[in-house]
């Protein structure tokens, strides 16, 4: 009989990278030749990363700059170290500065220092769009999608209201010696708003500071447990997803809609919320839902909205209908990737809007072959 067994194919690819760094088979791919041109990678996150590590292995000299005291991005910053360590960050950034890449933290490549509140921001220096247009033969821009989705109700002003980034970028930059967090919900009762990964990291947070409870609240409905493979695939299944955070003590709750923060001495003590659904394409309260939930601390967990103003308006690219970076996603073009100013591309969230890691790395690589072409003529860098 056939073995139908299902195969755990991310098991087996991570067993084999990790049994290959152990034994030293992954070592730095320094160029044999150089071609003398200069490439700003501008944002070290997957996507920045990526695209830096193609390019330098093409001959090219690259500076990733970063406006953050360390690499990684949203890998060292915003994924908590119980799901993705930083020493996996760490080790191929060494293998990337022995292939020749510069790295230059703390560096923010805008017009201005004024940044949306959620957003972090180490920077002790800034450089101006126009001065990395001047000095680098290509650009590529690979920031996250970072201005975070806001909530408008009554009481938005309270204390204890914070954007995710806030707490999950102080957690981790404690957990790795960087000082207290500053938010810290010990003994206290947690409401989580948005059910996504962003939000599952704030609830697996907030179990390790030793919260007295934890409630993770979605506009939307429950997902299905199962769904119908013929019907979905090739696109990502909606389902419902438990991770380890949730297994850990997390009341979950769906179609819900939040009216008002509710306060006492300036600082949130709950939330009012009411039953909802979706009517004519509107979400609507249900009437005589209305009831209240026990928050001392309330994290916004519900995605991002585009990139920084500050740097896609800093070097003056078009944007899509939806505030990101207007790109066309083609690496076989020298005009791929690239945004409406010349030798300016972009890739990743700031061309797409929030997604998947891999996403982002896909885009990167695809990105890199993109700027080879366009700087050399062709390219022998992958096409993905």
């Amino acid at each position: 009989a056939e073995d139908t067994t299902a195969v755990g194919i991310r098991s087996i690819e991570r067993k084999i990278i990790d049994y290959a760094w152990e034994h030293g088979f992954v070592k730095p791919q320094p160029a044999t030749v150089k071609t003398g041109k200069k490439v700003a990678v501008v944002g070290s996150g997957p996507s920045g990363l990526a695209c830096a590590q193609q390019l330098a292995r093409a001959g090219h000299d690259v500076t990733v700059f970063e406006k953050n005291d360390h690499i990684g991005g949203l890998l060292r910053f915003g994924i908590p170290d119980f799901k993705l360590p930083k020493s996996l960050i760490d080790r191929r950034m060494d293998q990337m500065e022995a292939e020749g890449i510069t790295f230059r933290t703390s560096t923010l490549v805008a017009d201005t220092d004024k940044l949306p509140a959620g957003v972090r921001c180490d920077a002790t220096s800034v450089v101006s769009p126009k001065a990395l247009l001047e000095e680098f033969d290509a650009i590529a821009l690979c920031g996250g999608s970072e201005t975070p989705r806001d909530l408008k109700a009554p009481g938005r002003e309270l204390a204890n209201i914070h954007f995710a980034l806030e707490y999950l970028i102080g957690q981790n930059k404690e957990v790795n010696g960087g000082g207290k967090n500053p938010i810290n919900v010990k003994g206290k009762h947690v409401v989580v708003i948005g059910g996504g990964d962003t939000g599952a990291d704030c609830v697996g947070t907030a179990n390790r500071q030793g919260a007295a409870s934890v409630t993770q609240i979605e506009v939307m409905p429950k997902p299905p447990v199962e769904y119908d493979v013929l019907a979905t695939w090739p696109e990502w299944p909606r389902i419902f997803r438990t991770y380890t955070s949730h297994e850990e003590g997390c009341e979950r709750l769906f179609s819900l809609n939040t009216n008002e923060f509710v306060g006492k001495d300036g600082k949130v003590t709950a939330i009012k919320v009411s039953d909802c659904e979706f009517k004519g394409g509107k979400l609507v309260n249900k009437e005589g839902t209305e009831h209240e939930l026990k928050a001392d601390y309330v994290f916004l967990a519900m995605g991002f909205v585009h990139p920084l103003d500050a740097v896609l308006d800093g070097f003056g690219v078009a944007r899509d209908a939806r505030g990101n970076a207007a790109a066309v996603p083609d690496p076989d073009t020298a005009s791929g990737f690239m945004t409406s100013v010349p030798k300016v591309f972009a890739a990743g969230d700031m061309r797409s809007g929030q997604s998947l890691v891999v996403r982002a790395m896909s885009e990167g690589r695809r990105c890199a072959r993109a700027v080879d072409k366009y700087l050399m003529g062709m390219s022998l860098l992958p096409a993905c």
